[in-house]
């Protein structure tokens, strides 16, 4: 089993009373986690269900709790003794929040458990657990990941990260970041041999998230118009979201394409990077900008992008995952394509030259942020090099 970086985490965490929450996109790798830490528990009082099977949804929908309590001790649960009980996908049984609160309070009992739908995980499923529980979020693998998959991955690595451009870096893991870049991080795609593999697989994860998560976890019976939707945005990415002109293109009204984005991103399908709102200048405009959560899965979706789009939305979700992303705009000559944490900006170039860094530099002052970086894909023209390589950001 490869090792992900949020292992150590959710390891960390076992020994806890609180319930430790996974929730990320279907096929991110939530499931092996659950069955990581269930192999590093310290005792055999301990049963994984997978509440996708119609029995065990069956078993937590009965209405009485001491029924549900009767069938979990003839799946092995000893309720005398410390005991651990894993739940993978919880969204799909309405009232589990109740059954694990009431489990919680009466017994010695320890919960791991999944969803999908980050709406679910910290709302619904939040409120009724206050004070009992402690969230993770799983997301595609990020550029170290990928290599650790790979068998790739060096110590020495680590000394090159967020630094400036070397040649010798770049040499050693271009070709590598560059299949990082068309085909994503979704486990299952990275240890796929062929590109046709990989290819079969995005098509299966797309398909798969539409049939079960999309079908399972909303009203909607809209799936046509959800995946025209999932098209229009792949051909927008980067770009601010402008509901009115979306609805209009889709045939439907502003409110459920709103609705319709919401759920989107509360499965993790995209990525919305809001304008920074800490009144250090006022910004042109409220629209988020909408990027892919993997960039796998936006190739497969719109063929021929921007090899530029591309790489923009994959340096959004390599800096997602280092803290919160916002986006800054005035006007189209004061614009900062990410800002870090409300501290780092970031400007994003295919092939990085010293205007672009004199741009990020003379924008970033103009709204008080000292710190700034230039990112590129490519190396730069006439021996540049003072700018981030995109594979030096994890």
């Amino acid at each position: 089993m490869y090792q992900r970086i949020t292992f150590k985490l959710l390891e960390q965490h076992l020994p806890k009373k609180q319930v430790t929450a996974i929730t990320g996109m279907r096929r991110v790798g939530k499931t092996t986690a659950i069955k990581y830490l269930m192999d590093k528990v310290g005792h055999q009082n301990k049963v994984y269900l997978d509440l996708e099977r119609i029995e065990y949804r069956h078993l937590f929908n009965q209405p009485s709790y001491s029924d549900i309590e009767r069938g979990l001790a003839q799946l092995g649960i000893d309720f005398s003794a410390p005991a651990t009980i894993a739940l993978d996908e919880i969204q799909l049984v309405k009232n589990i929040p109740s059954v694990i609160k009431s489990l919680y309070d009466s017994y010695d009992v320890k919960f791991i458990v999944s969803g999908s739908s980050s709406f679910y995980i910290k709302n619904h499923f939040a409120e009724s657990l206050a004070g009992r529980k402690k969230i993770f979020e799983m997301w595609p693998l990020d550029f170290k990941e990928f290599l650790i998959f790979k068998e790739a991955y060096k110590p020495q690595l680590e000394l090159e990260r967020n630094k400036p451009f070397l040649r010798t870096y770049y040499d050693l893991y271009g070709s590598l970041y560059e299949e990082y870049i068309r085909f994503g991080g979704f486990p299952e795609v990275v240890l796929s041999g062929s590109a046709t593999e990989k290819e079969d697989y995005l098509s299966d994860i797309i398909n798969s998230y539409i049939e079960l998560d999309i079908k399972l976890l909303s009203d909607f019976e809209m799936t046509d118009s959800l995946y025209k939707l999932m098209l229009l945005l792949a051909g927008r990415v980067g770009g601010k979201l402008d509901y009115t002109k979306i609805a209009s293109i889709l045939g439907i009204n502003r409110h459920k394409t709103k609705d319709y984005l919401s759920l989107l991103e509360h499965t993790y399908f995209v990525r919305l990077v809001r304008p920074i709102s800490n009144g250090i200048d006022k910004a042109l405009t409220n629209e988020p900008k909408v990027y892919f959560s993997d960039t796998g899965v936006l190739n497969k979706l719109q063929k021929g992008l921007s090899s530029g789009h591309v790489f923009e939305n994959a340096i959004a979700n390599q800096l997602a995952q280092l803290g919160q992303l916002n986006y800054f705009e005035k006007s189209r000559s004061k614009e900062i394509d990410f800002i870090l944490n409300e501290k780092l900006a970031y400007e994003v170039k295919e092939t990085p030259a010293l205007q672009h860094l004199n741009t990020v530099k003379h924008n970033s002052a103009a709204i008080g942020l000292d710190e700034y970086h230039l990112v590129g894909r490519y190396p730069g023209g006439a021996g540049f090099s003072d700018f981030i390589w995109g594979g030096n950001i994890f």
